[in-house]
């Protein structure tokens, strides 16, 4: 008698910003991936709301996502650093805000950085936005991204998908 199938597992992939931060959605059942949904948060703009209440929004947005789409792991996109040290301040409150959400939702949030999502993806660390949503439409051809941020926020959640195994036996190996 063969082994029951692997329970699905739901992962959330964030692509932090403060002007648009994209979510993914993936179910992982063994070592395949199914696309569930995604999307783009466009909290208003800084000249219509103050950074606190675009801050209220992101977060409200994605505790509307966690509600809808009940992931049980998280993983967030790491910043890059910003020549401009106000606009490097800005993201990194955002980031602090989409890392947050999850967490009160009582998930795990992994973090990647860039090069390493990209090249677990598209198999090249400095590939450019096109390939690398190219690459995302090969693995999950449902996929119904209309902006880049909702194609890297899936590309973090099949980082994810990718890593998350691995994190899991490490962290029970004592060295």
């Amino acid at each position: 008698m063969p082994p029951p199938p692997a329970p699905a597992i739901r992962l959330l992939g964030l692509d932090p910003g403060l002007n648009h931060t994209g979510w993914g959605v993936v179910d992982v059942v063994g070592n395949q991936l199914r696309y569930v949904g995604c999307g783009r948060i466009n909290p208003p703009a800084a000249g219509v709301a103050s950074l606190g209440q675009r801050l209220v929004f992101l977060s409200q947005a994605l505790a509307g996502v966690i509600n809808t789409h009940k992931p049980q792991e998280a993983a967030v996109e790491e910043t890059f650093m910003n020549n401009n040290a106000a606009s490097a301040l800005k993201l990194g409150m955002a980031r602090g805000v989409v890392m947050l959400a999850p967490a009160l939702a009582g998930l795990s949030v992994a973090e990647y950085g860039a090069n390493k999502i990209k090249k677990t993806v598209s198999g090249y660390g400095h590939a450019d936005k096109q390939q690398l949503a190219l690459m995302v439409k090969m693995l999950l051809p449902q996929a119904d991204f209309t902006s880049a941020d909702a194609a890297d926020a899936l590309a973090v959640a099949i980082c994810h998908a990718h890593y998350r195994v691995s994190a899991t036996r490490l962290k029970g190996i004592r060295l």
